[in-house]
């Protein structure tokens, strides 16, 4: 081990030496592709050395060595979480090196023979330098989707010619392909391979069903996955249901009215279908129906210094996710799900644990809801069960967790009042919305309910009044 060791420490130096020497900006043209070419050539072999490595590793920790796995032994989950920390790359990257590893290595039968890989073509072009870590990973994830039906024969195969094709072997691949031009040659293969036609499209769609949250990409996660047809149908209705909630048509003219689809909604069908998205996990969450974390309701933490939420500058944590949420994300869910005060010491010591606070209760919520109706502004549509109660007086100006301070937001019009133009005033408990100034020049307040028996109380003193 520490001969390999030093001669790849011995290789580093030569490498730092050669970039020093010569950098890219000093080549010309030509020179330039060449030395690329060749610096690719290389780090094929040390992703050939990056699979190996990472394949020995999960084998030393597989769950068949109980407690003396090496994972475990060293701390950790898995073996990815342990090559992520002896490597410091990212999570996906040693998720991937781990399967390409695990794939390309020898197995061990039954009986301890040897077997070959479960890949032997794209085991021997890996360790020869013919192809690299990323057009192996594709090969193994997208033949892997198949492999449990498909005609061993077939898939050897498949496999060679995406190997050759990748290499640039054979009358078809005369150019090497790239790695996105693989891509599409072995979805083909796999389309090709399926041999379910028999099976029935339930059985096939329960296989492939699937949810994924993916990486932080310009401060939003992204999300993929496939749906079964029933609960795509549930989704969609929800979808259609809330799909473009109107706010502000009682502010607007009969002329005005007729264009409000263009005047008042100003998310897309895309931003509009998050928003209602948000609205159901937030109504899961509160149900109560959900398994517990630790003895308490599924609840995110989100942490944030007193300072920054003072001057109005810096970023919160909500653990579960890498991203930092913005303040006014921070402000929303402490106004929706209640406030904890922790104080450290200078050294990092929890010197004081206030109690929770700001949180409304089950039977405010209900004295709220049968007030309001629904979220209070005007048009919406999002019903009372999908919406959040909004301190109309914030904690930081002593505004009191109480029904005559507490009012009926969806999710996009509680995340958006501070900056939507919306305003809303609490007058003798009861709550009192002015729309924007483009919706309604003459910023006039008026009360807003959609409660039945509220509006049934207006229009009796309505008819008393006439008749009167």
């Amino acid at each position: 081990m520490a001969d390999l060791a030093a001669a790849l420490e011995h290789l580093e130096i030569l490498l730092a030496d050669a970039f020093a020497t010569t950098p890219p900006a000093a080549l010309r043209d030509d020179d330039l592709l060449l030395a690329t070419a060749a610096l690719e050539r290389f780090g094929r072999l040390v992703d050939a050395g990056r699979a190996a490595f990472a394949g020995e590793i999960a084998e030393r920790s597989d769950r068949n060595h109980g407690a003396e796995r090496l994972s475990a032994k060293k701390g950790c989950r898995s073996a990815a979480e342990l090559l992520e920390r002896v490597t410091q790359v990212s999570g996906a990257e040693a998720r991937r090196r781990v399967a390409v590893g695990q794939a390309t290595r020898p197995r061990v039968g039954l009986t301890g023979e040897t077997l070959p890989p479960e890949y032997p073509h794209v085991a021997s072009a890996l360790a020869a330098g013919a192809v690299g870590l990323d057009a192996a990973a594709m090969v193994v994830r997208e033949l892997g989707r198949t492999r449990p039906v498909a005609d061993p024969v077939k898939l050897d195969i498949a496999e060679r010619e995406l190997v050759d094709a990748a290499q640039g072997h054979g009358d078809a691949a005369p150019v090497r392909c790239t790695a996105d031009e693989l891509t599409v040659q072995a979805r083909a293969w796999a389309l090709y391979l399926d041999q379910d036609g028999p099976e029935p499209d339930d059985e096939r769609a329960m296989r492939k069903r699937g949810l994924r949250l993916g990486r932080t990409r310009d401060g939003l996660i992204t999300l993929t996955g496939e749906l079964m047809p029933d609960v795509a149908a549930k989704l969609r209705r929800l979808f259609d249901a809330h799909l473009a909630p109107r706010a502000g048509g009682g502010f607007l003219t009969d002329a005005e009215r007729e264009d409000l689809a263009t005047q008042a909604e100003t998310r897309t069908p895309a931003q509009q279908r998050h928003d209602v998205l948000a609205a159901i996990i937030d109504t899961a969450a509160r149900s109560g129906e959900h398994p517990s974390i630790g003895g308490a309701a599924p609840t995110v933490l989100v942490s944030v210094r007193s300072a920054d939420l003072a001057t109005g500058h810096g970023a919160a944590h909500a653990d579960g996710v890498d991203a930092p949420i913005s303040l006014r994300a921070a402000r929303h869910m402490m106004c929706t799900g209640g406030v904890q005060t922790v104080v450290f010491d200078d050294a990092g010591r929890i010197i004081r644990l206030g109690s929770p606070e700001r949180c409304f209760t089950p039977h405010q919520r209900r004295a709220i809801t049968l007030r309001d109706g629904n979220c209070v502004i005007p048009g919406c549509t999002v019903p009372a069960a999908w919406a959040e109660i909004h301190h109309v007086i914030p904690d930081r100006d002593d505004g009191a967790t109480h029904t005559d301070n507490g009012v009926l937001l969806c999710w996009f019009h509680h995340r958006t009042i501070d900056t939507s133009g919306w305003s809303i005033r609490m007058r003798h408990g009861v709550p009192e919305v002015r729309a924007p100034h483009w919706l309604d020049p003459t910023g006039s307040w008026r009360r807003s309910t959609t409660s039945p028996t509220r509006l049934a109380d207006e229009r009796e003193r309505e008819r008393e009044r006439s008749t009167g």
